[in-house]
C-alpha cells in the first residue's frame, strides 16, 4: 500500500491517463491473442481460457509492475517471448499424451517459477548482467521467436484445423477457408497501411477494426457467421465473469499441492529460458526509454517488480509477460509521463475486459492471427543483414543464423547456449586476431625520468639496445600466449634484460602466468633479468595483479624485478649499463659553481661575478621549491641532492612524474626563458642545495658581462635543446 501511495502521488494528469488508456488499446488486444495462442494449442475449446488469461494478465502485470518497479511510463503486459515459450512447452506437452487439465497446471505452475527466477535475478544484482549478452543472441532471439509467432499463427489465419503444424497447413490450400484468408488478409493490410501512417490511431487497433468489419461484411451473406455457436471464426464467448472459471483457478491450487517435486524441478530448465528472455526483454524496453527520456532505470529492481508481476498473474490464471516495446512506445507517445500510467493501463484492461466482453466474444480469430503475424515479422531483426557486406562480420551473421535455426528446430534453450558458445568463440578469435604488444622499442630509444651527463647519455646510447622493451596491451589468455612468447622468444635469448610493461593490460590468466615464468627461467639460465612494470594492484577485471603474480611464483627470485612504472624500470637498467652509478646524497659535498658541468674551463673572475648574482638556497626533503602558477621567473643549479618535477595529469587528480635531476643539473629554465607562469611542481626528493638565478640579476649581469650572459644562454639552450630532442624522438617514436 504505501508503494503504491507513493507512486500516485507523481500522477501526471492528464498525460498518465491518456497514455494508460493508449497502451490499453494496444495490450489488451494482443494479450488476449498471446493468451488464446498458449492456450488453442492445448485444445481448441481452451481459447477461451487462453483469451481470459491474456485479460487476467495484462491486468495483474499492469497493476503490480508498475507499482514496485522504477521505471516511469514502462508498460508491462503478455508478450511475445512468453507466447512462444509457453505454446511451445504445450505442443510438446500434448504430442507426449498429457492431459489437458494437467497442461493447464503445469503452465500456471512455470509461470509462478519464472516469477521466482526473476525475484532471484533481482535479489543477487545480476540484473546488469542481462545487458552484456551478445547482440547476435538477442537478434537471433527476437528473429527466431518472431518466426515461431508468425508460424504458430498460419493454421489460425488459414483457417486450417489449429492442431495442424504450421507447413502442413500452408502446403495443403484445399483445406484452407476463404473466409479466414479475407479477414486476416484484411487486418494485415490495415495495420501495415497504419504503420506507414502519422500513427494517430495504433495500427493493432486499426488492424482490428478492419477485421472486425470484413468480419461484418462476410457475416450479411453467412447466417453461419451470426451466431457464436459452434464458429470457428471467433474467440466466442470469454466468460470473464462466470464462477466456472473461479472454481478452475481454485481447484487448480488444489492440484499443484498434488505435483510431484520431481514434475516441478523438470519445469526449471523451460522457466529458466523464459525468465531470461523476459527479463531481457523487460531491460531492453527499459533502455530505449532511457535513451528517449534521458533517464536511469534500474533493472535489478524492475526485474524484482516483474518477477512478483508474474508470480501474481499466475497465482489468478493469468499470461506471464514483460516490459513490451510496442504500448511502451504508445504510453509514451500519448504524454504519460510517470510510473502511474502502467497502473491506469492495468485498471482499464480490467474495465474493458468486464464491460466490452460481448464484444470481445465477436473478435475473429484471423484478425487475432493477422495482428500477432504483424507483431512477429516486425521482431525480426533484419538489421544483420548488414555484416554481410564486410568479412570481418561474416561470421557475427552465422552466429545469429546458428541461434534462429536452433530456435525454430530444436529449442530456445538449446539456441541461448548454442549462440553463447559461438560468441564466446568469436570474442576469442578477436582477441586472438589482434596484437598483445603495442610497441617494441630499446632502452637507447627511450629514457627514464633522470637527466643524465652528456658522457652517460652516449654510453648508454650505445649500450642500450641490450634492454628490450615490450609495451603490452589487450588480455594476456590462453588465446594469446602463444603469439606473445613467438615475440620474446628470440629477445630471451639475445638480451641482458627483458622488460614487459604492463600499463594497458586489461587481464592475466594463468595460462600467461605460466609462460611468463617460462620467460623468466629462460632468462635465469643466462644470468640476465626479467623487468615488469606497472604492475597494478588490481586490474579492470578486479583481479589483483601483484597478488597473483606472488601467487603464481613468478615473482619468487631476484631474476625478476617489479616497478611501479616504465621509467622506473628503465632507470634501473641504465644505471646498470653506466657502471653502478651510485647517487649523491645530502652528505657530499655541494659543488662550487666551477666544479658544475656547464661552467669548467671558463675564467676565476668570471664565474666570481656569476656567483655574485646567485642566491644560496636550501630546501629540506619533501619541501616544495615551486609550484604550478607561481610566477617568479628562475633558474635553479642543483649543487647537491634531488629534485622530483610533477604534473597532475588533465581531469585527474592523479600525479605524473615528469623528470627527476640530480647534482650538476639545472631546471626552471622554461619559465626563465618565456617569464610564463609555473607549468609544474618542483619539489625536493632529498635535502638539497642549489643556487637560484632570478632573472632580474640575470638581465643586471648581461649588461655588464655580454660575454657571461652568452655563455650562460648558451650552456641553458644546449642543454634544453638535447632534451628536447630526445623527448621529440621518443613521441615520434610512441606515434610509429
Amino acid at each position: 500500500m504505501t508503494a503504491l501511495l507513493q507512486v500516485l502521488t507523481r500522477f501526471k494528469v492528464p498525460g498518465d491517463v491518456w497514455g494508460g488508456f493508449a497502451s490499453m488499446l494496444v495490450a489488451l488486444p494482443a494479450s488476449v491473442g498471446f493468451g488464446v495462442t498458449v492456450y488453442s494449442a492445448i485444445s481448441p475449446q481452451y481459447a477461451v481460457f487462453g483469451a481470459l488469461a491474456g485479460i487476467l494478465g495484462a491486468t495483474a502485470l499492469g497493476l503490480i509492475a508498475p507499482t514496485f518497479g522504477g521505471t516511469d511510463r514502462l508498460i508491462s503486459a503478455p508478450c511475445a517471448p512468453a507466447a512462444a515459450v509457453l505454446s511451445a512447452f504445450a505442443i510438446d506437452m500434448v504430442q507426449q499424451g498429457t492431459p489437458p487439465a494437467s497442461i493447464v497446471l503445469l503452465l500456471t505452475v512455470m509461470g509462478l517459477l519464472t516469477g521466482v527466477i526473476q525475484m532471484c535475478i533481482g535479489l543477487m544484482g545480476a540484473g546488469r548482467l542481462i545487458r552484456y549478452i551478445p547482440y547476435t543472441v538477442v537478434s537471433g532471439y527476437l528473429s527466431g521467436v518472431g518466426l515461431i509467432i508468425v508460424g504458430s499463427q498460419i493454421p489460425h489465419f488459414v483457417g486450417a484445423s489449429p492442431e495442424q503444424h504450421w507447413w502442413r497447413a500452408l502446403t495443403q490450400p484445399e483445406a484452407w477457408d476463404g473466409r479466414s484468408l479475407a479477414i486476416g488478409g484484411a487486418t494485415v493490410v490495415a495495420a501495415l497501411v497504419a504503420l506507414r501512417g502519422k500513427r494517430a490511431i495504433p495500427a493493432t487497433i486499426v488492424g482490428i477494426a478492419a477485421g472486425t468489419l470484413a468480419y461484418v461484411l462476410l457475416a450479411r451473406s453467412d447466417p453461419s457467421m451470426r451466431t457464436l455457436d459452434n464458429n470457428p471464426l471467433v474467440l466466442g464467448a470469454l466468460g470473464a465473469t462466470g464462477a466456472g472459471y473461479l472454481q478452475t483457478i481454485t481447484s487448480r491450487w488444489t492440484d499443484i499441492g498434488e505435483l510431484r517435486l520431481s514434475q516441478i524441478a523438470a519445469l526449471l530448465g523451460s522457466a529458466l529460458t523464459l525468465a531470461a528472455l523476459l527479463s531481457i526483454d523487460t531491460l531492453k524496453t527499459c533502455v530505449v526509454i532511457d535513451q528517449m527520456t534521458r533517464t536511469r532505470h534500474e533493472p535489478n529492481r524492475e526485474l524484482l517488480a516483474q518477477g512478483l508481476a508474474n508470480i501474481a498473474s499466475s497465482a489468478v490464471g493469468g499470461m506471464p509477460g514483460a516490459g513490451t516495446m510496442g504500448a511502451t512506445m504508445v504510453n509514451l507517445s500519448s504524454g504519460a509521463a510517470t510510473r502511474v500510467s502502467g497502473i491506469v493501463e492495468g485498471v482499464l484492461v480490467l474495465l474493458a475486459a468486464l464491460l466490452l466482453g460481448p464484444f470481445l466474444a465477436w473478435v475473429p480469430v484471423a484478425t487475432l492471427a493477422g495482428i500477432l503475424m504483424v507483431v512477429g515479422l516486425r521482431m525480426i531483426d533484419t538489421r544483420p543483414l548488414r555484416f554481410l557486406e564486410s568479412r570481418a562480420t561474416v561470421f557475427d551473421f552465422a552466429v545469429v543464423l546458428v541461434v534462429i535455426g536452433c530456435a525454430l528446430t530444436v529449442g530456445l534453450i538449446a539456441a541461448s547456449l548454442t549462440g553463447v558458445a559461438l560468441s564466446i568463440l568469436l570474442f576469442v578469435r578477436e582477441q586472438v586476431g589482434g596484437t598483445v604488444v603495442r610497441h617494441k622499442t630499446f632502452v637507447s630509444q627511450r629514457s627514464s625520468t633522470w637527466y643524465r651527463p652528456e658522457d652517460e647519455m652516449r654510453l648508454i646510447a650505445q649500450e642500450g639496445d641490450k634492454a628490450v622493451i615490450f609495451e603490452l596491451q589487450g588480455s594476456l589468455f590462453f588465446g594469446t600466449t602463444y603469439e606473445l612468447y613467438t615475440l620474446l622468444e628470440p629477445e630471451l635469448k639475445t638480451r641482458d634484460y627483458v622488460i614487459l610493461d604492463m600499463r594497458r593490460v586489461q587481464s592475466v590468466d594463468i595460462t600467461a602466468a605460466n609462460m611468463l615464468g617460462n620467460a623468466r627461467d629462460l632468462l635465469r639460465e643466462r644470468g640476465r633479468h626479467l623487468l615488469l612494470s606497472h604492475v597494478r594492484e588490481q586490474l579492470p577485471n578486479g583481479r589483483k595483479l601483484r597478488e597473483f603474480l606472488v601467487q603464481t611464483g613468478l615473482v619468487e627470485d631476484a631474476t625478476v624485478q617489479v616497478f611501479k612504472d616504465l621509467p622506473a624500470a628503465i632507470e634501473w637498467v641504465e644505471d646498470r649499463i653506466v657502471g653502478q652509478i651510485v647517487r649523491p646524497n645530502a652528505s657530499q659535498a655541494a659543488l662550487t659553481l666551477q666544479e658544475m658541468e656547464m661552467f669548467k674551463d671558463h675564467r676565476d673572475d668570471t664565474m666570481a661575478d656569476l656567483e655574485a648574482s646567485l642566491q644560496p638556497r636550501a630546501f629540506k626533503a619533501g619541501e616544495t621549491i615551486y609550484a604550478i602558477g607561481d610566477q617568479v621567473p628562475e633558474l635553479f643549479l642543483i649543487r647537491s641532492g634531488e629534485v622530483r618535477i610533477t604534473a597532475p595529469i588533465a581531469a585527474s587528480r592523479q600525479v605524473h612524474h615528469i623528470a627527476t635531476y640530480g647534482r650538476g643539473d639545472f631546471f626552471g629554465g622554461m619559465s626563465f626563458l618565456d617569464e610564463h607562469a609555473r607549468s609544474e611542481n618542483a619539489i625536493a626528493q632529498t635535502d638539497i642545495a642549489l643556487f637560484a638565478l632570478p632573472l632580474a640579476q640575470y638581465v643586471r649581469l648581461s649588461e655588464n658581462h655580454k660575454k657571461l650572459s652568452l655563455l650562460l644562454m648558451t650552456a641553458i639552450s644546449r642543454t634544453l635543446a638535447q632534451r628536447l630532442r630526445h623527448a621529440d624522438g621518443e613521441r615520434t617514436l610512441l606515434h610509429a
